[in-house]
């Protein structure tokens, strides 16, 4: 597959290093010669300095021969061009852009994406995307992950395991005898920076993350296992009143109008932009890392404190000081990768990630074979892929033990008629089955290989 990659930031990077491992032919396009320079030392793709949304650039690039654009530069009109002249001049089939103005974004204005007009076929919206995974936390407090699979029925949640654990030291394969009627699938474990698919012989540590998969109705129960048994928040406190901040409170306040929520906001303009159009929410104007403000905002009576600022040090240094004031939980929004390891050691109860949450969503979309939902697990070292099966796929009428898949590949769920099935080695995987895998980045190929059809590309 050809693609072509508007934007070598965070994210184009990310998304470039995935397909380009995979013997993808990748192009990445930025106008900063900083950033390609860095790019061809780190990638095996070309790489072109110049003005995405130029003709003569997408056409140096391989335009006329691409399979999809992906357009994620800093801005959005360069983004929404680019797919414009994708598609106009050189008829790319697949168009995908982030936009973070959300006055695009307003149904008011949904024509302007009409195939009519700007046929972008995907729109990314990080501020989206980051507001819903931050309140998926919220509703279920203790988490560090949580992501919806198979329209809901199944979900993929993320703990940190304290030191009083109640299943501490105890073999994964004994879960299921301890807890004989839970539905749960360890999937994988996050230790020391290293992502382990675990067997049944691999014992819980203290300070592991732990990723696994569970019926909706039984998320409490799993919880209480894992030693987590937080209330949910009914006081926040945000830090950080920009566009994800105030797209997170106008949600909420929309959505839970029991919780009252708090807004920290450095910037005083801004300040009064919130002020009058979150009529629900107590507007705080000052610096959030001054000790007196902190206290004014009475954060020890808060559940959760959620640091959303554009500074990832100051949404660090926020979230530790809300906690030693005695917020009962912090979750800070980090783009970088470089503090992930000093996150725990300030008793940061979750990281939130712009990057690794629009990656996933782009990677959903770049997948081949029938992939319904995707999400990257420790820096990309790992997906869970939830894939609908065919009737030609390599899997189909086979069971889980004829599949005689490697160590680092782990079906983990199958639903069948929008109920979830009992594993076992000897079950049988149905054409329309929708199958859970959790894999390893090495293995990733082959996953989609086993969901392939050839005619359903895209």
């Amino acid at each position: 597959m050809r693609v072509i990659i508007c934007g070598a930031g965070q994210v184009g990077l990310s998304i470039a290093r995935y397909l380009s491992r995979e013997d993808n032919d990748v192009t990445l396009i930025d106008i900063d010669v900083d950033k390609i320079n860095q790019a061809r030392s780190d990638l095996d793709a070309q790489c072109i300095r110049g003005q995405a949304s130029s003709p003569d650039v997408l056409s140096s690039a391989g335009a006329s021969d691409a399979d999809m654009i992906i357009a994620v530069t800093n801005s959005d009109e360069v983004n929404m061009l680019a797919c414009q002249v994708g598609h106009s001049l050189f008829n790319i089939p697949k168009k995908i852009a982030r936009i973070r103005n959300q006055s695009y974004l307003d149904p008011a204005w949904s024509n302007l994406f009409s195939r009519a007009h700007m046929p972008i076929d995907v729109i990314i919206s990080p501020e989206i995307e980051i507001a819903n995974s931050i309140v998926q936390r919220l509703l279920i407090p203790g988490t560090t992950n949580v992501a919806l699979l198979a329209d809901g029925r199944v979900y993929l949640i993320g703990v940190i395991v304290p030191e009083r654990c109640p299943v501490m030291n105890v073999q994964i394969r004994q879960l299921n005898t301890l807890f004989p009627d839970l539905s749960l699938v360890v999937g994988s474990i996050h230790r020391h920076g290293e992502i382990i698919v675990p067997t049944g012989e691999d014992r819980l540590e203290p300070g592991d993350e732990v990723f696994f998969f569970v019926d909706p109705l039984q998320i409490n129960r799993a919880l209480s296992a894992f030693g987590h048994e937080e209330k949910q928040a009914r006081n926040i406190v945000l830090i950080g009143g920009g566009n994800v901040g105030y797209y997170l409170a106008r949600k909420i306040s929309s959505e839970f109008p029991q919780i009252n929520i708090k807004i920290i906001e450095h910037n005083k303009e801004r300040a009064n932009f919130l002020a009058s159009n979150l009529p629900k929410v107590i507007v705080l104007q000052g610096d959030a890392l001054h000790q007196d403000l902190i206290e004014g905002a009475n954060i020890a009576q808060a559940e959760t404190a959620i640091t959303v600022t554009n500074n990832d040090e100051s949404n660090i240094l926020g979230a530790a000081l809300a906690k030693q004031a005695g917020a009962k939980r912090a979750i800070a929004l980090v783009n970088g990768t470089t503090y992930s390891s000093l996150t725990s050691l300030l008793e940061i109860d979750a990281v939130v990630s712009p990057r690794a949450s629009t990656v996933s969503t782009i990677m959903r979309h770049v997948r081949r074979g029938r992939i319904k939902a995707l999400q990257t697990l420790g820096e990309g070292h790992a997906e869970v892929i939830e894939a609908e099966v065919s009737e030609t796929s390599f899997m189909t009428n086979k069971t889980i033990h004829d599949l005689d898949l490697p160590e680092d590949i782990r079906i983990c769920g199958i639903i069948r008629n929008g109920k979830i099935m009992s594993l076992s080695s000897d079950l049988v995987i149905k054409p329309h089955d929708h199958v859970i895998v959790l894999t390893s980045a090495e293995e990733v190929r082959r996953v989609e290989q086993m969901f392939m059809v050839q005619v359903d590309l895209f």
